[in-house]
């Protein structure tokens, strides 16, 4: 399965690492990939991407796993230990891993020499159907996350579904949460198919891929509908970093910014609560979220450094009903 986006092909397939080899070469001559890893990742596939990639020779840089490593200080060092490997300046990077790994990857890439080719390899679900497509990479700041960053496209992302395999429930349904919220915003049938299946295949991910990809190509800096992509992450990240990145994966602190979203847009007299009451016990299900729930109150304050906060407010988004989003400015007093 195919997804074309304007600078590069996404490839879905079940097994695909097996042909990752000719699909690099669709896109790349020289024998040197540079490959940057986390230690999870490399403990499971290390010796498996050398096997896919017989007439590649790999170097490996590996990184800390968790969103820690999307700092200043890894990046640095990540460019550092590339360029004693005798990285040149059209040499290949390989973002092998999950969000952490591939927007620090591409970061990386859009920066070292003022650019380098990479490609997404991306392990997780939360990669695969997210962060891995569209082309924004970046690193955290101590005010909050992704403040420095760009829009660099890769030139493949291959998503093999059989690295799902190896995730425990909990990451899994980290990655469901963002499928859930593609749903929310722009495909009620995915939505549905969610509300019943916890797992699911290579044409949930590509659904959920099509909804990116569609916002992309209308929006692809993101000044517009593109920020429909951001349902929950205002709330989300703030969460994210106000308990320094430890205690609520990225899924975890997202359902609890939709739920915040969603209660925000009942009161602005958008969103029925029936939606609300059947997202928030699809999220309890999945251990998405607890109750009691978190207070938006006390997230308040980490949201003034959220890079969707214009002069004239907050960019903020709502879904007043299953496939439809939109953008309001957001005041404090809607939410306290």
């Amino acid at each position: 399965m195919f997804i074309k986006m304007p600078n590069y092909e996404i490839v879905i397939e079940t097994g695909g690492l097996k042909s990752l080899g000719k699909w690099i070469r669709e896109v790349y001559t020289l024998p040197n990939l540079f490959v940057v890893t986390d230690q999870n990742v490399d403990q499971l596939y290390h010796q498996t991407l050398i096997d896919a990639l017989p007439d590649f020779i790999l170097s490996f840089v590996v990184i800390q796993p968790g969103e820690l490593s999307k700092s200043m200080s890894t990046y640095q060092e990540v460019i550092h230990q590339l360029i004693e490997l005798g990285m040149k300046r059209n040499h290949m990077l390989v973002a092998f891993g999950g969000g952490v790994v591939g927007d620090l990857t591409g970061f990386v890439a859009s920066t070292l020499y003022r650019g380098v080719p990479y490609i997404q390899i991306p392990t997780t679900l939360l990669a695969q159907v997210d962060s891995s497509i569209g082309g924004k990479v970046g690193i955290d700041l101590p005010q909050g996350k992704n403040l420095i960053g760009s829009f660099y496209d890769p030139k493949l992302v291959m998503i093999d579904p059989l690295f799902l395999s190896t995730l425990d429930q909990r990451e899994y349904h980290n990655g469901l949460a963002e499928m859930i919220k593609v749903g929310l915003i722009g495909d009620k049938h995915l939505y549905q198919y969610l509300l019943t299946y916890d797992k699911v295949t290579e044409k949930e991910i590509a659904q959920a891929i099509a909804v990116k990809r569609d916002l992309v190509l209308i929006d692809p800096y993101d000044q517009k509908e593109r920020m429909f992509l951001n349902f929950g992450h205002t709330f989300g990240h703030a969460i994210e970093k106000k308990h320094q990145y430890q205690t609520y994966k990225h899924g975890e602190a997202i359902s609890y910014g939709m739920l915040i979203a969603l209660e925000i847009g009942i009161r602005l007299g958008e969103t029925k609560p029936e939606l609300y009451d059947e997202v928030k016990e699809l999220f309890i299900r999945l251990g998405l979220v607890k109750e009691p729930l978190l207070n938006p109150i006390h997230y308040a304050d980490a949201l003034q450094m959220d890079k969707k906060y214009g002069s004239d407010g907050l960019n903020y988004i709502i879904v007043p009903r299953v496939g439809v989003a939109k953008i309001i400015k957001l005041k404090e007093s809607d939410w306290s």
